[in-house]
C-alpha cells in the first residue's frame, strides 16, 4: 500500500499578513473520528476553522465563513498533495485585520496545512482483513502463536464439539501466509476462511 497517515498529531503556527494560523493534523478512521477531531481541536475564539479530512474514498472539507473554495479545498488538496490518508487537518485562523484576497487565503490554509503534513511523522498505512480460523482443540496453541507470528489479533473466540472457531484480525497480505503456515503445521486439520481486506 502506498498511501502513508501520519504516526503522531502534528501542529504548525505561522502568520501571514497579521493573521494567524494554526494548522492541526491528526488521524481519523472514520467521519465520525475527523468531525470529533474537529469539536476537540477547534478554536472558539478564532475567525475560523477550516477543515479536511480524506479516509480511503471518503473526503470532506469546510471553508467555515471564508469565501468558497479559499480553504478547506486547498486543505484537502495539502493532505493528497503529501500523499496522506486517514488524515484530519483543521487550519484556524485569528483574524489580523488585513484581507488576504481569494488566491492570499488559498496559499495561507493550503500552505500552512501543507507544512504541517511536511513536518509530521509518517507511518505506512496496513490493510488488514478479518478471518475465521476453525481448529481443534489440540491445536490451540499453534494456532494462537501463528497468528501472533503473522501480526493478528483474536476478536473472537467460540468452541464447539470439533474444536474452535476464532474471528481473527491480521494484515491482509499475511491472511494466504497465515492459512498455509496453518496447514501445514497442523497437517490440514486447521484452515482459514478470509471475510474481508478492507478494514484498517
Amino acid at each position: 500500500m502506498s498511501a502513508d497517515t501520519i504516526a503522531s498529531p502534528a501542529c504548525l503556527e505561522r502568520d501571514v499578513r497579521r493573521s494567524r494560523f494554526l494548522a492541526h493534523a491528526v488521524t481519523a478512521d472514520s467521519p465520525d473520528a475527523a468531525l470529533s477531531a474537529l469539536a476537540s481541536l477547534g478554536q472558539r475564539d478564532a475567525s475560523h476553522n477550516c477543515w479536511a479530512y480524506r479516509i480511503g474514498d471518503r473526503y470532506r472539507f469546510s471553508d467555515d465563513g471564508e469565501p468558497a473554495g479559499t480553504a478547506g479545498r486547498p486543505i484537502l488538496a495539502a493532505i493528497e498533495g503529501q500523499g496522506f490518508d486517514h488524515v484530519f487537518v483543521v487550519v484556524t485562523r485569528w483574524f489580523g485585520g488585513v484581507k488576504l484576497g481569494a488566491g492570499g487565503l488559498v496559499r495561507a490554509y493550503g500552505g500552512t496545512a501543507a507544512e504541517c503534513l511536511r513536518l509530521a511523522p509518517r507511518r505506512a498505512l496496513v490493510a488488514f482483513g478479518t478471518a475465521w480460523l476453525q481448529c481443534a482443540f489440540a491445536d490451540v496453541t499453534t494456532a494462537h502463536a501463528l497468528l501472533a507470528a503473522h501480526g493478528g489479533n483474536k476478536l473472537e473466540e467460540h468452541y464447539d464439539a470439533d474444536g474452535v472457531r476464532l474471528r481473527v484480525r491480521v494484515p491482509a497480505q499475511h491472511i494466504d501466509a497465515l492459512a498455509a503456515t496453518l496447514r501445514d503445521a497442523t497437517r490440514g486439520r486447521a484452515g482459514v476462511t478470509r471475510i474481508d481486506a478492507s478494514d484498517r
